[in-house]
Parts: structure tokens; C-alpha cells; sequence
């Protein structure tokens, strides 16, 4: 028998409902809470230990979790882990993809989850684990459950892995060889022909699909307005000391420009990944006009600055955090009553 490992949160891990996500990493013998709905519907496998974290312990303090996760790994040894399914819960949708992506990574280990298609856990994580199609609600875990149960079975029994529509996954970006019986051009025509006459047909490559955001009106004046700065050149605070990735970030950072009237040579460096620094770094005016904004406020062009500078680096950032760091931004920039916002990248 493999040993499979499930991973869960507070809810469903039976210990309370929201006054208890802050409940640190802990770790119960056999399936407990949700786990006991997969335990008897697995071939060739069983839960021998049920992970249990509160959701907003794990995405507010993910590398400790993950500490704890790597000590239970290395005694447990299991052959599968297994997390949530999380449906279209946010926080938990995170936790139980960073554990399966972590746990994958690290030790090779199989890892399945199962999230709705909008969960923003799906854009972020389907690259880096196994994460199943399934129903918005908990409300439809009876059908999580045996479509989840059955490609664990598969996983253990060694089987072949078939396209991710056969098997109710999301797709990973991963392109495969498929041997047909007629070639691009012949195919292709007949998708045509289906597709002319309102016939289903299936597509052999799907387009990413990105929400349209319409634009705000424009203003009819600077003079009077607040301007906010912001840039995705990763401009960050010399020997980046709030460790802004160099790419695919999360995080965006907030830098004092108060007082300031320009953007200095070694106070000021960009970590960004995606150009040649050289030239930003001699004068991080270059990705960040904080000067050209000094001398339009001087000049009663616009009205004052925002007295932060908002930075991140927008090389090879997901979709999903990227909306996800747009929104936090926006947020704060309605707060502080900006009228526009000059962004710039590289």
C-alpha cells in the first residue's frame, strides 16, 4: 500500500470554522475531517497522516508552514500527497497549491488538488502540480471526490496519464507528441467545416483567455491633480533590502519620495531580470521620472505627488498576481484620493 499524505485547513481539518485560520501547522495520525470522504475510494492507498493548517496562518507565514511540512515529509515518507479540494475558497485554494507545488518540487513527490476554474490559485499554480477540475462549492464534493480518488488510483497503479481534458485537469503548459492518422492540414480543415456548420469540435491548441478592464475616463487637467509613481522596472531601495524578486514577483514595495527630488545613484537600483541595468542604475530617474514630476509640480503643471513610489518587477509576473498586486495598489491609491497615475516599465 503507497502512503498518501492529506493536507487540509482548519474547516475541514475539524477543528473550527474562521476564528481559528491563525491555527499553526499540525499533524494528525490517519485521515481525518475530509480526508475520511477519499480514505475508502483509493486503490492501492492510504491516508496515513492529515496535515492540518488555518488559512490565514499558511499564506501569511508560508515559509514557516513549509518548515513544518518538510520536518513531517522526512519522517512520513509518503508516496502521495493529496490537498483540499479548496473549490473556490481563496486562502485555502493558495495553501493546498503551494503545499502540492512545494512538496512536488522538493521530493518528487505526486501532488494533487482540486480548485475551481476561478480560484486565482488555478492561473498561479497549474504549472507546477496536479490540480483537478471541480465544482465551485463544497457543496459539490461528491463529485470531487471519486474524480480525484480515480487519478490518485491511476498515479499509484503506475498508469499513463491522458490529456488533461480525459483527465479533468488543468492544463500545465506542457506540450506532448500525439500520434494521428491524418496530418495539421487535414485536421485543421475539418475543425473549419465543424466550426461552419455549428458543429462541436475540439481545438488542438487553446488560447489564454484575459479579462478586459476598460479604461478610466481621462482627465480634462493635471493642474490641481495628485500623481502617483509607479513602475513594474523593479526599482527598489539600494542593496534591495526588501528582497524584491528579480523576476516572477508577488510583491509590489512602497518607497518613500517624500522630499525627494530625484530618484539618486546609489540609493536607488532596479533588480529587474528583463534589460541591461546599467544605464537605470547610473539614473533610476530613467525607469521612475521622479525628477520630470518635481519639475511639472514646480512648474504648477500638476498639482503634488503621492509621497510613495509603488514598485515591482513585471518580468515573467502571473496573470493572476499581477491582478492581484493591480488591485491591493488601487485600493490604496483611492484611500489616499489620487487623481491619476503615471506607471511606467523598462
Amino acid at each position: 500500500m503507497k502512503k498518501i499524505l492529506f493536507y487540509t485547513n482548519q474547516f475541514f481539518g475539524q477543528i473550527g470554522g474562521e476564528e481559528f485560520a491563525y491555527t499553526k501547522p499540525l499533524i494528525k495520525e490517519g485521515p481525518i475531517g475530509n480526508a475520511n470522504a477519499f480514505a475508502p475510494h483509493i486503490n492501492g492507498g492510504e491516508v496515513v497522516a492529515t496535515l492540518i493548517c488555518g488559512d490565514n496562518y499558511y499564506v501569511e507565514n508560508m515559509e514557516e508552514a513549509k518548515e513544518f511540512i518538510n520536518e513531517k515529509i522526512k519522517e512520513i515518507q509518503p508516496d502521495i500527497l493529496i490537498a483540499g479540494p479548496a473549490f473556490n475558497a481563496g486562502r485555502f485554494g493558495i495553501a493546498c497549491a503551494d503545499v502540492c507545488k512545494f512538496v512536488q518540487e522538493e521530493y518528487g513527490i505526486p501532488a494533487v488538488t482540486g480548485l475551481y476554474w476561478e480560484n486565482p490559485a488555478v492561473e498561479m499554480y497549474k504549472g507546477s502540480c496536479y490540480i483537478m477540475q471541480v465544482g465551485k462549492s463544497a457543496a459539490t464534493i461528491r463529485k470531487a471526490v471519486p474524480l480525484i480518488s480515480n487519478f490518485v488510483s491511476k498515479l499509484i497503479a503506475g498508469e499513463e496519464i491522458g490529456t488533461p481534458k480525459q483527465e479533468h485537469l488543468y492544463p500545465n503548459g506542457q506540450r506532448v507528441n500525439i500520434i494521428s492518422d491524418t496530418n495539421g492540414a487535414e485536421r485543421a480543415v475539418e475543425m473549419l467545416i465543424k466550426k461552419l456548420k455549428g458543429e462541436e469540435y475540439e481545438t488542438e491548441l487553446e488560447l489564454s483567455e484575459y479579462e478586459k478592464v476598460e479604461p478610466a475616463a481621462p482627465l480634462k487637467t493635471l493642474k490641481g491633480k495628485k500623481i502617483a509613481l509607479c513602475t513594474s522596472g523593479g526599482i527598489v531601495k539600494f542593496g534591495n533590502p526588501d528582497r524584491m524578486p528579480a523576476a516572477s514577483a508577488k510583491i509590489y514595495n512602497k518607497y518613500d519620495i517624500e522630499g525627494k527630488d530625484s530618484l539618486l545613484e546609489g540609493e536607488f537600483e532596479s533588480v529587474h531580470a528583463g534589460y541591461d541595468l546599467v544605464y537605470a542604475n547610473v539614473n533610476p530617474n530613467r525607469i521612475a521620472p521622479l525628477n520630470i514630476l518635481r519639475d511639472l509640480e514646480s512648474e504648477g503643471e500638476i498639482g503634488s505627488i503621492y509621497p510613495y513610489l509603488i514598485s515591482t518587477t513585471g518580468n515573467s509576473t502571473s496573470v493572476a498576481y499581477a491582478t492581484e498586486m493591480g488591485k491591493g495598489i488601487a485600493q490604496e491609491l483611492l484611500e489616499a484620493k489620487v487623481d491619476a497615475v503615471l506607471l511606467t516599465s523598462t
